[in-house]
Protein backbone atom coordinates (compact mmCIF):
# COMPACT_ATOMS: atom_id res chain seq x y z
CA UNK A 1 0.00 0.00 0.00
CA UNK A 2 1.36 3.69 -0.61
CA UNK A 3 1.86 5.31 2.49
CA UNK A 4 -0.07 8.92 3.04
CA UNK A 5 -3.26 8.68 0.32
CA UNK A 6 -5.48 6.50 2.70
CA UNK A 7 -7.82 8.04 5.33
CA UNK A 8 -7.21 7.48 9.13
CA UNK A 9 -9.76 4.63 10.37
CA UNK A 10 -10.67 4.93 13.91
CA UNK A 11 -13.51 4.52 15.95
CA UNK A 12 -16.75 6.81 16.45
CA UNK A 13 -19.96 6.42 18.77
CA UNK A 14 -23.25 6.98 16.48
CA UNK A 15 -26.16 8.11 18.52
CA UNK A 16 -29.70 7.43 16.69
CA UNK A 17 -32.84 9.30 17.54
CA UNK A 18 -33.86 7.15 20.44
CA UNK A 19 -30.82 8.09 21.77
CA UNK A 20 -29.20 4.40 21.59
CA UNK A 21 -25.51 4.29 20.82
CA UNK A 22 -22.94 2.27 19.37
CA UNK A 23 -19.28 2.32 18.56
CA UNK A 24 -17.99 1.98 15.14
CA UNK A 25 -15.05 2.59 13.14
CA UNK A 26 -15.47 5.07 10.02
CA UNK A 27 -13.60 7.31 8.34
CA UNK A 28 -15.68 10.73 10.06
CA UNK A 29 -14.47 13.11 11.89
CA UNK A 30 -11.56 12.00 14.26
CA UNK A 31 -11.16 9.07 16.48
CA UNK A 32 -13.97 9.89 19.84
CA UNK A 33 -16.10 12.28 17.98
CA UNK A 34 -19.48 11.37 17.94
CA UNK A 35 -22.08 10.88 14.96
CA UNK A 36 -25.30 12.16 15.92
CA UNK A 37 -28.11 10.48 12.93
CA UNK A 38 -31.25 12.18 11.92
CA UNK A 39 -32.82 9.46 10.20
CA UNK A 40 -32.13 5.73 11.30
CA UNK A 41 -33.70 2.51 11.04
CA UNK A 42 -35.91 2.99 13.64
CA UNK A 43 -37.40 6.06 12.02
CA UNK A 44 -37.44 6.49 8.42
CA UNK A 45 -40.51 4.51 6.97
CA UNK A 46 -38.51 3.03 4.82
CA UNK A 47 -37.38 0.67 7.33
CA UNK A 48 -40.47 1.10 9.57
CA UNK A 49 -43.26 0.64 7.19
CA UNK A 50 -44.77 3.31 8.04
CA UNK A 51 -47.06 5.25 5.70
CA UNK A 52 -45.55 7.41 2.80
CA UNK A 53 -47.20 11.23 2.28
CA UNK A 54 -47.40 12.33 -0.92
CA UNK A 55 -47.17 16.29 -1.23
CA UNK A 56 -48.14 17.23 -4.92
CA UNK A 57 -49.74 21.05 -5.22
CA UNK A 58 -51.48 20.86 -8.56
CA UNK A 59 -48.55 19.12 -10.09
CA UNK A 60 -48.24 15.81 -11.62
CA UNK A 61 -50.48 13.59 -9.78
CA UNK A 62 -53.18 15.98 -9.94
CA UNK A 63 -52.98 16.39 -13.62
CA UNK A 64 -52.75 12.51 -13.79
CA UNK A 65 -56.04 12.41 -11.47
CA UNK A 66 -57.38 15.00 -13.70
CA UNK A 67 -56.93 12.97 -16.56
CA UNK A 68 -57.25 9.45 -15.66
CA UNK A 69 -59.35 9.68 -12.53
CA UNK A 70 -62.61 8.22 -13.91
CA UNK A 71 -61.14 5.81 -15.46
CA UNK A 72 -62.12 2.29 -14.08
CA UNK A 73 -62.04 -1.27 -14.61
CA UNK A 74 -65.44 -2.51 -14.08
Amino acid sequence: MKKDIHPDYHEITVVRTDGSTFTTRSTWGKAGDTLTLDIDPLSHPVWTGGAQRLVDRGGQVSRFNKRFGDFGLN
